[in-house]
């Protein structure tokens, strides 16, 4: 590391030419043996900086996107809308399970809304391997509860054609929690809610 130059200051934003430079020279002798992306993901573990903190002094390079696992926390807003608009787009070109999952895995922290215009949001927790389990943790306001991944499979079996218009959350099923799952099939592009429910459009 320069003389003068710690890791403290890097984060604090001081020296920033020189933090720049050193960004770089990191993130080139990565991406030497890397892709962009781990280089990127290297880079940010190395200086303990944050991705928008080390992807401001990298060159942009299109395409270029970071794993849907990685924590929003950890990734631009651009590259978390992108994320989210992959995940969808897959979602509807191929309706399945899996794709499924993956659309909920990459909107996790993300803000839903309900039928009603109550905001909510959900975290997946991690099990052995690393990997998350099939639990979805709603986040709303004092209290969070759980949310089944086969409850939403069960609502996901009953849409009868995807995009098409659902009256209202029951219409999925008498299912536990079904008034989430309304509101995150509505953001998935799996239906379309009633013209007169403009809480969920805004």
């Amino acid at each position: 590391m320069p003389c003068g130059l710690n890791a403290r200051s890097i984060t604090a934003g001081v020296y920033e030419s020189d933090t720049a430079k050193f960004v770089r020279q990191t993130f080139n002798t990565f991406r030497e043996t890397q892709n962009y992306s781990t280089a990127a993901t290297s880079t940010m573990a190395a200086l303990q900086l944050s991705c928008p903190s080390v992807t401001s002094y990298l060159p942009y390079e299109k395409g270029v996107y970071f794993p849907e696992e990685a924590e929003a926390a950890n990734i631009s807003a651009g590259a978390e809308r992108q994320r989210h608009y992959r995940a969808v787009v897959a979602l509807r070109k191929d309706p399945c399970e899996v794709n499924l999952w993956k659309c909920v895995v990459a909107f996790r922290g993300y803000k839903f809304k309900t039928m009603s215009g109550l905001p909510f949001t959900y975290t997946l927790k991690k099990g052995r391997g690393d990997e998350f389990t099939k639990e979805l943790w709603i986040d709303r306001r004092e209290d969070s509860k759980s949310l089944a991944w086969s409850s939403v499979l069960l609502a996901y079996h009953n849409i009868g054609k995807i995009g098409e218009v659902v009256d209202r959350p029951k219409a999925l099923g008498d299912i536990r929690g079904v008034s989430y799952i309304y509101g995150m099939f509505y953001r998935f592009g799996l239906i379309d809610v009633p013209e007169k429910v403009n809480k969920m459009k805004k």
